[in-house]
């Protein structure tokens, strides 16, 4: 006879609620420390134009709104076509702790850190686009890839000759029984790095973003809506127009569509890796001098900045939980039945609005504290775990005696969701890290603000230290992530995505 009371605490079921008390215990220890301060403001006036700009969407010039929506989806499809077959070697070798340290320190950098980086080399162009988000998303096929590839069965690997190599492995056992499951995840990640596109125009380059922030910083919201809903409805139909067989076609599309890229000598490419992003007393050779400049950096910068950044992060996960909890059933037609539409609607607004237009707006509201970027991520990445948690709500099995209402919410849907929606909630930690620093750019006092600001300075060697800090921050909570799943048992429940 088992001991009933060993079972209580290892059971998974009391793992996840002790995990998710420890979680808001700790969101809740930050509240005191994070800079959420309400600055008083008269925001109302601005808030019913930004509104009536939303109803009422305007553009009048219809060429360059169709030309900054190519150049996002052509920035967002060349960088996965492109990081689908870098992702798929590196998953082919991730037995190899080299690579599993390379993948982690590429996907640790946001797209706009990136971009910011490439900037310096080859401007606003196809170029920095491209390897912006193609670097990353490499490092996250990688790690996607390996784990997709070892809940596969090893049994049809005996079909093959004992003298195999790795490749042929995959190419004939692994990948056949795993293409459905890359094929969802591609496709999904492809929505992500349309986000990340239009994203990147908030440091200049040519796409949704650029005009989006220029409209927003202007007061023209009937232009900024027309772009929001254009992406809306190009999120809303990936399903209809990306077809496999139009993929190449697309390609093509999109080559013609980037914007040219300057030349660039192998000279100030070697200058920027070789001296730009290095104190001069690292150059010159004084290691003393060098590591008393990174430790005044880190110690008036990077620590403050490190912890702004995390506590912020720790809120904004814990609120992105608590929102799609209760944004989810909208979008179930197991739970809203033929009232789901408009619930679908506002989850598609809540995922695919970028974090950054949230933020725009909720400065306004609150002013410039930590408060908006907090509710900034909480939207988006809830609206986004919780269309996911929808989907999968709609596949669970129906009885006859099923209990209906807040009963089928509270005891049935949630309890078979929960955990893997902990479980993709901890995978979204790492993202929203990341997403916590860029808020920086909008002048909150995360890393990305100092890393913008080492930019704008031209002091390369600053910036390059606060990124590699912001990564080193990103591999902990991954790992953090990582082990917590596993202890929990919510890796085995899998995820929703």
């Amino acid at each position: 006879m088992p001991n009933n009371r060993h079972w209580e605490i290892n059971s998974t079921g009391k793992k996840l609620a002790l995990l998710s008390l420890l979680f808001l215990l700790s969101a809740l220890i930050c509240i005191p420390f994070a800079d959420l301060k309400i600055y008083p403001s008269e925001p109302w006036r601005e808030l019913g134009r930004i509104a009536w700009g939303f109803v009422t969407p305007w553009w009048d010039d219809p060429w360059l709104l169709v030309q900054a929506l190519g150049q996002t989806i052509a920035f967002a499809l060349l960088a996965v076509v492109l990081a689908v077959p870098v992702g798929m070697l590196l998953a082919m070798l991730w037995h190899w702790r080299v690579v599993r340290m390379l993948a982690a320190s590429v996907r640790a950098v946001h797209e706009i850190f990136w971009g910011l980086l490439f900037m310096q080399l080859w401007g606003l162009s196809a170029t920095t686009g491209l390897l912006a988000i193609l670097i990353p998303y490499s490092g996250v096929f990688a790690k996607v890839f390996a784990e997709i590839f070892t809940r596969q069965s090893p049994l049809p690997q005996a079909t093959l000759a004992p003298a195999s190599d790795r490749f042929s492995r995959y190419a004939y056992t692994l990948i056949p029984q795993a293409f459905a499951e890359l094929s969802h995840y591609v496709r999904y990640r492809f929505e992500c790095a349309l986000r990340s596109s239009a994203i990147l125009g908030f440091i200049g380059l040519p796409t949704l973003g650029f005009h989006l922030e220029t409209a927003f910083k202007q007061g023209q919201y009937s232009e900024a809506a027309a772009l929001l809903w254009v992406f809306f409805i190009l999120i809303a139909t990936i399903r209809f127009w990306l077809q496999p067989k139009l993929l190449p076609v697309y390609v093509i599309a999109a080559i013609w569509l980037l914007p040219e890229t300057p030349p660039v000598s192998g000279g100030m490419l070697w200058q920027f890796i070789s001296e730009d992003i290095w104190p001069r007393s690292l150059q010159d050779g004084d290691l003393s001098a060098a590591l008393s400049w990174y430790a005044r950096v880190f110690t008036s910068e990077a620590w403050p900045a490190l912890l702004q950044t995390l506590m912020l992060t720790q809120l904004a996960l814990v609120l992105t939980g608590a929102i799609a909890l209760m944004v989810y059933p909208l979008g179930s037609r197991a739970l809203a039945g033929r009232y789901r539409l408009p619930g679908r609607g506002l989850l598609l607004v809540l995922r695919s609005t970028p974090e950054m237009m949230f933020a725009f707006v909720l400065l306004l509201l609150f002013g410039p504290s930590g408060l908006p970027a907090v509710v900034a991520l909480a939207l988006h990445n809830g609206g986004l775990i919780g269309f996911l948690a929808a989907g999968h709500s709609e596949k669970q099995i129906q009885r006859l005696d099923d209990p209906s209402g807040m009963n089928r919410y509270l005891y049935q849907q949630t309890p078979r969701l929960y955990p893997g929606f902990l479980a993709f909630l901890f995978y979204r930690w790492e993202v929203i890290l990341r997403e916590s620093a860029i808020m920086g750019i909008l002048g909150i006092a995360t890393l990305g603000f100092f890393i913008d600001s080492a930019f704008e300075e031209l002091r390369y060697d600053k910036a390059f230290f606060l990124i590699l800090v912001t990564a080193l921050l990103n591999i902990l909570v991954d790992s953090v992530s990582r082990r917590l799943r596993r202890v929990s048992g919510a890796e085995d429940a899998g995820g929703l995505g």
